[in-house]
């Protein structure tokens, strides 16, 4: 385990799958630490049956290619989610990895770091060589034991794919229709999106398309903790959210009815979960294309928000990122503007 600080964040990268763990915010007089980690973590293994990273799922972990396995042999969520990272460069706040394996031929460099009095963790996957286009995807994960309200920058549509996680009701549970679309989130077939959970026992993913470039966002609310979760991107490369909502949905192993709470916001490019008649509208380029250089970044950070409210508007501001709620709360935060470029 590699530890990364800075004045009032922290946080842990395991090369073993590459996730980052424990990020702790320290704003406001406390720590805030919303990420979330599978209740098996560190007291159980699994055998080749089950993709590596499920053994030690938490935080978050870059996945190439998203939802699906490698070509080259990679399991679920590909060699990047799966294999152990060289780290080749650290110090206190910065840490450079380097995956053994190619990811369709392309050497992957993971670059992360922290930055005195910012509340977030940058960064960035550069893939140098390879061929062909694939999907790509952060996985975070945030822990929503008490329920939470989620927001994001302005969608075209929301959609779920063509089946449910889990179709067998012998295996599992879902509360939305498959498939179904709809262009606001709170009317959607089956459940208001903007909420956490809107069922009792479910497992379910819908996947919502940026509705322009410029700067994509993704907030949750934790209202009982009095918190917020942001997760921020470059929309114009990343014109996707993906919702993972896992709410004791699987009863099979490991899941076993224990996996609660989850929610994964995983902002990517991945035309290839969608139907092909929805890829004439996504306006963006919806998969990743290698060969040369192609450089994915991605930040993610907490804050203290006693208010509790739902976000309504994350914007760049000449010194910092302003976050504003739907009943007037407000804060400014540091923030590298300059490391999205949007």
């Amino acid at each position: 385990m590699n530890g990364l600080q800075a004045a009032g964040i922290k946080a842990e990268f395991d090369p073993d799958c590459g996730f980052i763990r424990g990020l702790t915010v320290t704003d406001q007089g406390r720590d805030v630490a919303p990420l979330h980690r599978a209740p098996w973590v560190g007291l159980e293994t699994f055998g080749p049956e089950h993709p590596p990273h499920l053994t030690g799922m938490e935080g978050d972990f870059f996945c190439a290619p998203f939802g699906q396995e490698g070509s080259d042999g990679a399991p679920f969520h590909g060699w990047p989610a799966n294999a152990v990272w060289q780290v080749t460069a650290s110090d206190a706040a910065t840490l450079t990895a380097t995956l053994p394996q190619k990811v369709n031929g392309a050497t992957l460099t993971k670059v992360l770091r922290l930055m005195d009095g910012h509340p977030f963790l940058y960064q960035a996957h550069t893939f140098t060589g390879g061929q062909g286009a694939l999907p790509v995807a952060n996985h975070a994960m945030v822990s929503l034991p008490q329920g939470g309200l989620i927001a994001m920058s302005p969608k075209r549509w929301f959609q779920t794919p063509l089946t449910p996680p889990e179709s067998n009701p012998t295996a599992g549970r879902h509360t939305l229709t498959y498939p179904a679309r709809a262009t606001d989130p709170r009317l959607f077939p089956g459940a208001d999106l903007t909420r956490y959970p809107f069922g009792s026992s479910h497992e379910d993913f819908v996947m919502a398309v940026e509705q322009a470039p410029g700067l994509g966002w993704t907030a949750v609310t934790r209202p009982a903790e009095g918190d917020l979760y942001l997760s921020l991107r470059d929309s114009g490369q990343l014109p996707m959210t993906m919702l993972w909502h896992s709410n004791a949905g699987r009863d099979y192993a490991p899941w076993s009815g224990r996996h609660r709470y989850c929610l994964g916001v995983e902002e990517g490019a991945c035309a290839t979960m969608l139907p092909p008649e929805a890829l004439g509208d996504l306006g963006g380029p919806g998969l990743v294309t290698l060969g040369g250089t192609v450089t994915v970044r991605h930040v993610i950070g907490a804050i203290a928000w006693p208010s509790g409210q739902r976000v309504t508007q994350v914007a760049r501001v000449a010194d910092g990122l302003h976050i504003t709620g739907e009943g007037g709360a407000e804060r400014t935060v540091p923030y590298d503007a300059g490391f999205l470029a949007v």
